[in-house]
């Protein structure tokens, strides 16, 4: 960037589907302070060795534990990328505004030292996708998108009710992000944000999506690329049939939308085997 070159600090993305991240967190609970200052001094000295200017996110994998890990260089995306969220949630700064002020001639807003994480910030993307089939994406229209508002809870959605998804784009519905002082705080928020949001018309993995979060590997931090292949049993069992009142009373009080088609809808919560592939790293 213009007049400097600063990171901002790393997010972990280790739970994936397909190779797609599905979960993002920073900081990463894997990393060591002597890690993240590795990583970061890594991360800017690639940059600046590329010549690079702007906005980017430079991806590493990551093996071993401790003060003695070691991380590999996978790839640099030349822009901000889909969990940009939890960054800005943590550091307290507009990665886009910054990006276009850098582009037009700016110069960079901050320095390292400005640079101060707080708290802890994890997403989870919302998809309309059913896991009970491989994750197949999902098309047709949002009879019910209804996304909670609460403090610490940031919503990025590009839908609404009655929008159609459908089959030529990305099956992305929305991410949800949490920030709060402490990782469990964190947790614990998105899980209820979760568990209060609204979608029916179309499969979803909002199911999944609240397993990861209760697991208690996950909770644990205790995460890699394996985690979805690794904890089947316990992720993409079948929804009990003690789910499906809960469900069908909250049918009751929305007639304005078509019962059938809802009900339908709220089978999305079945899932089934993601890709296998690779486990063991973190990202």
């Amino acid at each position: 960037m213009h007049g400097g070159c600063v990171h901002l600090f790393e997010r972990e993305c280790s739970i994936q589907r397909r190779h797609q991240k599905i979960v993002e967190e920073t900081p990463s609970p894997a990393l060591t302070p002597a890690v993240r200052a590795r990583m970061g001094e890594a991360a800017v000295a690639a940059a600046r060795a590329a010549g690079y200017v702007n906005a980017g996110t430079i991806e590493f994998l990551l093996e071993g534990s401790g003060d003695d890990a070691r991380f590999y260089f996978l790839e640099m995306n030349t822009r901000l990328q889909v969990e940009h969220a939890i960054t800005e949630a943590v550091t307290g700064v507009d990665l886009v505004h910054a990006q276009l002020a850098v582009a037009a001639g700016a110069p960079l807003p901050w320095t390292q030292e400005a640079l101060v994480p707080r708290g802890h910030a994890i997403e989870v993307r919302l998809c309309a996708e059913d896991p009970a089939q491989g994750f197949l994406p999902q098309a047709g229209r949002l009879l019910v998108c209804r996304f909670p508002h609460a403090p610490g809870l940031r919503i990025d959605a590009g839908v609404e009710r009655g929008d159609a998804i459908p089959v030529q784009y990305d099956s992305l519905i929305a991410k949800l992000v949490a920030h709060a002082a402490t990782r469990d705080a964190a947790i614990a928020r998105l899980s209820a944000a979760l568990r209060r949001t609204l979608v029916f018309g179309v499969r979803t993995n909002a199911t999944l999506l609240a397993r990861i979060l209760a697991h208690p590997r996950f909770v644990a931090g205790d995460i890699d690329t394996g985690f979805i292949a690794d904890e089947h049993d316990a992720l993409l069992a079948a929804v009990p049939a003690s789910a499906a009142p809960a469900a069908a009373a909250w049918i009751r009080t929305a007639p304005q939308e078509s019962s059938g088609a809802l009900a339908e809808s709220a089978e999305s919560a079945s899932v089934a085997s993601p890709w296998a592939t690779l486990p063991g790293w973190r990202g």
